[in-house]
């Protein structure tokens, strides 16, 4: 809860499958009965990945669970949701994805002031053998923590 940001859902699969690069935060629009959810923890990245359209940018597959207490009002869970940035970043994010192989992740969906924000990334897909030598990468870094430890 460092600067009064609480994470509320972080995309571990992300740093993973892609080669993270530039970041930036969003706002979400969101109802009532998903801003509620979400004080709940009831979310998941996993699939989600944003889209850049004309009118402006969307995140899609993000889940956020019904909640339980909002009745008929309730929100569809998986619905596309609308990102709030500013036009020099759109544009940013619409060159970024011009380049060969990059795709915008969603990385972290977090509290910042009371508003929920999202935190997208420009990525480039890794390759099997890349994913290999990020294995490796911890391990040998496990190790190295192990073995100083010992000392």
């Amino acid at each position: 809860m460092a600067d009064g940001t609480k994470t509320i859902v972080t995309n571990r699969r992300a740093r993973y499958d892609f080669e993270l690069t530039d970041r930036f935060e969003a706002g979400l629009v969101l109802k009532g009965s998903e801003v509620k959810a979400l004080r709940t923890a009831q979310a998941n990245l996993q699939d989600a990945f944003v889209i850049l359209r004309k009118d402006g940018v969307d995140l899609v597959n993000a889940y956020i669970a019904p909640y339980e207490m909002a009745g008929r009002q309730n929100h569809e869970p998986s619905q596309p949701r609308r990102l709030l940035l500013h036009k020099a970043e759109i544009e940013k994010l619409r060159k970024g994805t011009e380049q060969k192989g990059f795709t915008i992740v969603p990385t972290r969906l977090y509290f910042k002031g009371g508003r929920a924000k999202v935190e997208i990334a420009l990525g480039r897909g890794k390759k099997t053998v890349d994913k290999r030598q990020t294995i490796a990468d911890r391990e040998s870094k496990r190790k190295l923590d192990r073995i100083m430890k010992g000392r």
